[in-house]
């Protein structure tokens, strides 16, 4: 059976632990919630992200990928998924919107608010709260 591992609240069994499998997970991950952000603890562009929705006072979900586990391996699947391996990474309504100049630049011109609005109730409430991720350590 393999050893179960807790990575972004998800389950995942260890004989599980190849790309495709990681882009089944953020699948998943970005269906079930509005906004998701991938994202590095130090990364300047991330903050950038982060403080768009902070000023929208919009809910999202963040991977800090430096401070997870399965860090590498996320970020590689997440390429795989949106062909960039730079950070952040920023979902909304289940599409990538781009990275922290991308999100910014929507929240000027007035488009990123629509699309969180488009969001599906069931996604609007998961990812609900402070924004901030409980990483597997």
């Amino acid at each position: 059976n393999g050893t179960i591992y807790r990575s972004c609240n998800y389950s995942v069994k260890a004989s599980c632990l190849t790309s495709s499998c990681f882009s089944l997970i953020f699948q998943e991950m970005v269906s079930q919630n509005c906004v998701v952000i991938f994202s590095k603890s130090t990364c300047p562009y991330c903050r950038m992200a982060k403080k768009v929705f902070n000023e929208i006072g919009a809910n999202y979900k963040v991977i800090e990928l430096d401070q997870h586990n399965d860090g590498k391996r996320l970020q590689e699947a997440l390429a795989q998924m949106t062909g960039a391996r730079t950070v952040p990474r920023v979902f909304v309504n289940g599409s990538c919107i781009g990275g922290g100049s991308d999100t910014k630049q929507l929240h000027q011109q007035g488009k990123l608010l629509p699309l969180i609005e488009r969001c599906s109730p069931c996604c609007a409430a998961e990812g609900s709260g402070s924004g901030q991720f409980e990483s597997s350590k």
